[in-house]
């Protein structure tokens, strides 16, 4: 795979780690259990599913699949966690350890997944009258490798 694969799967999960900073962050404490129906999931059930899917990610990335839906954490854990498996992978596709999965199926599974999921959230963030405040995204500051919750200047603020 080449150096120019490699940092534009990156990108995307630069991209990704932004996106979702601006979903979560400033979201005000009650927010991580809004529901809008019976059937529907709740933020945080979004949230971890999200930290799944890059578990999952890594274990394809390494040649290891393994599905392991995880209990729920609160709030601050469950950012924490997937703020974490982002930098994960990130660090591994930043290595020269060998990709053991297609990057196409890597990105139409658990990255595309997460992108929708993303917007769920940004869309219950508006139904939960604390919208996200819109941005140009084709102008964000996402930089490669600008991952995780202890970047500087930080990708996203919590309460």
């Amino acid at each position: 795979m080449s150096d120019n694969t490699r940092e534009f799967l990156r990108h995307i999960v630069a991209t990704v780690a932004y996106r979702a900073s601006k979903a979560i962050g400033d979201a005000p404490p009650n927010f991580a259990d809004f529901k809008i129906g019976k059937s529907t999931k709740t933020p945080i059930q979004i949230l971890s599913h999200m930290g799944d899917l890059y578990d999952w990610a890594l274990s394809q990335l390494r040649g290891e699949e393994t599905w392991k839906e995880s209990e729920t954490l609160q709030w601050n854990g469950e950012v924490e966690r997937f703020f974490s498996a982002l930098e994960s992978v990130d660090k591994y596709l930043s290595s020269d350890s060998e990709i053991h999965t297609p990057i196409e199926r890597l990105f139409q599974g658990p990255i595309a997944d997460s992108l929708t999921h993303i917007g769920q959230i940004a869309m219950l963030r508006r139904l939960a009258d604390s919208p996200v405040k819109a941005e140009n995204y084709f102008k964000a500051s996402v930089e490669i490798g600008r991952v995780g919750k202890d970047q500087d200047p930080p990708i996203y603020e919590f309460y």
